[in-house]
């Protein structure tokens, strides 16, 4: 008779694949270890130092609300760097000249930009730039444990203005047809006409700052440093990132719901209803998303629950499977 254990991954914050002593192996003294790591600061900060205009730009868009979380990408990124980090290993000569080549398209997409004044070629070339970097320094050893977070500072850039307007239109629209449904469904008078919902004693006007922009782009964030954060099969984590724009969508549409319902209760000329459907739900949205989160994370986990399998090994007459460590 034999006996199978089953083991469950929970969505704990750990990355997936990063082994404990990964850090433990790393020793400033040893030359193999302190020179690339020199070469890797010192070419990124002079990286830096050529960006260093087209950054400061960026910093400016950051005072837009739609990408006030800029300010926590750099952040974020350099400590995803931290966990993952993992000690560097000889270089092939011909991985190092695909880095430089990387690099050297960097620059050329940079001269481009500026040669056509597109500010998204400038910006976006900062992030191929800084791959060549790596990978020039550590080769594709380093890129595997580095790449995500060099990814995510694709977070931190602001949408090209043509692609901003275009998904700001389709969320607001998106936004004010929902919104009237789930307020009709709530037996509510509401008439939507554009972007404007009327309803009895208020009209709602789902202008650009309430189009879901904002929300879709830091939980779109918050969604993507989930996934590289947390120990789960890919599966899940896909899933993760395809569910992070209905959430997102979903928290919005509530917000406008409850905002019309308040303007209804209280009138749109009462203060504490302004405040409270304008200004403070806006607080709870995020909140919001993420107890959709967990609650989506706790459904996966009970739905897709790996099986590992491992030596067979003999207890007491019996032969029962181990799970792999």
């Amino acid at each position: 008779m034999s006996q199978s254990t089953r083991a469950t991954v929970s969505p704990t914050l750990r990355p997936a694949g990063i082994h404990d002593v990964a850090q433990a192996d790393f020793s400033w003294s040893d030359p193999a270890q302190r020179w690339p790591l020199i070469s890797l600061g010192v070419l990124t900060f002079l990286l830096l130092l050529s960006y260093w205009d087209t950054l400061s730009l960026v910093k400016e868009e950051w005072a837009n609300p739609l990408y006030s979380h800029g300010y926590i990408v750099p952040l974020f990124a350099v400590g995803l760097l931290w966990l993952r980090f993992q000690p560097f290993r000889p270089v092939p000569v011909i991985e190092r000249w695909i880095g430089l080549g990387i690099l050297v398209l960097g620059q050329a997409i940079r001269l481009l930009g500026v040669y056509m004044t597109m500010n998204p070629l400038d910006r976006y070339s900062f992030l191929v730039s800084i791959g060549g970097v790596f990978m020039l320094v550590g080769g594709w050893h380093t890129i595997r444990w580095a790449g995500p977070a060099l990814g995510f500072l694709f977070f931190m850039f602001p949408l090209p203005s043509v692609l901003e307007q275009n998904v700001l239109w389709r969320l607001q629209t998106l936004a004010s047809v929902c919104s009237a449904f789930v307020l009709q469904t709530l037996g509510v008078a509401a008439f939507r006409q554009g972007n404007l919902i009327s309803i009895p004693g208020a009209d709602l006007n789902i202008a650009d700052a309430c189009s879901g922009l904002r929300m879709l782009t830091i939980f779109g964030a918050f969604a993507v440093a989930m996934v590289f954060l947390i120990e789960r099969p890919w599966w899940d984590k896909f899933i993760i990132l395809l569910s992070a724009v209905p959430i997102a969508l979903i928290v919005n549409i509530i917000r406008i719901t409850v905002t019309g319902l308040l303007y209804m209760g209280a009138g749109p000329e009462n203060e504490f209803a302004r405040k409270l459907g304008h200004d403070w739900a806006g607080y709870f949205m995020m909140p919001l998303a993420l107890g959709f989160l967990w609650i989506e994370l706790q459904i996966l986990e009970r739905l897709t629950v790996p099986i590992e399998t491992g030596n067979i090994k003999p207890i007491a007459g019996r032969r029962v499977a181990s799970p792999a460590r």
